[in-house]
Order: C-alpha cells, then structure tokens, then sequence
C-alpha cells in the first residue's frame, strides 16, 4: 500500500452524530445587563436597577450556556451542554446535580426516592455526595445568584411600602 502523498483527504464523517447549533454570545447578554445599569444610571431609579438585578440572577439561573460537569465514570466532569446553572445534561445527572444543590442550601433532598442513593450515573468510584458536588465556580454564582433574587425581593417590598 502506498500512502497518497499528493492529495489530503477529507477527514471521515462520524456516524450518528448530529451538528449542534451555536449559541448566542456572552457578549449579546452583557450588553443588555449594561444597558439596564446605564438605564438606571441616567434615570437615578434603583427600581431599574433591582430589575437589570433580576434579569442578571435569571440569566444565571435559567438561561447561561454552561457545562453538566457531574463527575463521569472516569472522574472526569461530564462534557455535555446544559443551558442555566441548576440544570443537567439528562434526567440521571440532574438527579445528582438536584441533590447537590439541596445540600449546597445545607438540605436534604426531601423528593428523592428512598432507595435512590446508588443509582446508576454512570459512576462507579465516587460516593453520591462526592459526585454530585458543584464546581467551585458554580456554587459561588449560584450562591449570588441567590442573593441577588433575595436583595430584589425585598427591594420590591421596600417599594411597595
């Protein structure tokens, strides 16, 4: 067999994988969240910024294109996409990832089953609580994130009154 020195040919195509589309950029979201901060700048209306505030914790939440990172088989954080910080890549991880987010809130999952505790994610050397613990990154913007709602919740009652 001789090697083809004169072509470069194209790479094999994968079997059953799909494209993924492309996300929107950072960038389009830090711009609304300045524009909410020169809105409240200019209109001297904290009421303003309370909202730019919320729409901040609900993009972390909800809407932030992140990682599952649940601890695979190997160790390794899991790789697949997941859109909000408390959401998983699939129903087994998010198992895990609701698990560790009771316990980041120093609580027990009161909704999982009782013979729940080694189900099967794919992990075979790490303890549930070992597995299912957050990133570092994520439990501090969860965490602000948290306190960001609280501060706008009271500010809403504030201004009711």
């Amino acid at each position: 067999m001789v090697a083809n020195l004169g072509k470069a040919e194209p790479p094999a195509a994968r079997r059953g994988t799909r494209r993924r589309r492309r996300r929107e950029s950072a960038l389009v979201w830090w711009a609304v969240f300045a524009a909410f901060a020169v809105a409240a700048w200019m209109l001297h209306s904290w009421r303003v910024a309370l909202l730019g505030l919320l729409v901040w914790c609900l993009y972390q939440f909800l809407l932030v294109p992140t990682l599952c990172r649940i601890a695979t088989r190997e160790g390794h954080s899991c790789p697949e996409r997941a859109r909000g910080r408390l959401f998983a890549c699939g129903p087994g991880h998010q198992r895990v990832k609701n698990d560790a987010l009771w316990r980041l809130a120093g609580l027990r999952n009161p909704f999982r089953a009782k013979g729940d505790a080694h189900r099967d994610t794919g992990v075979v050397v790490y303890s549930p609580p070992v597995r299912g613990r957050l990133a570092p990154a994520d439990r501090a913007l969860v965490l602000l994130a948290a306190a960001g709602t609280i501060v706008t919740v009271a500010g809403m009652v504030y201004g009711f009154g």
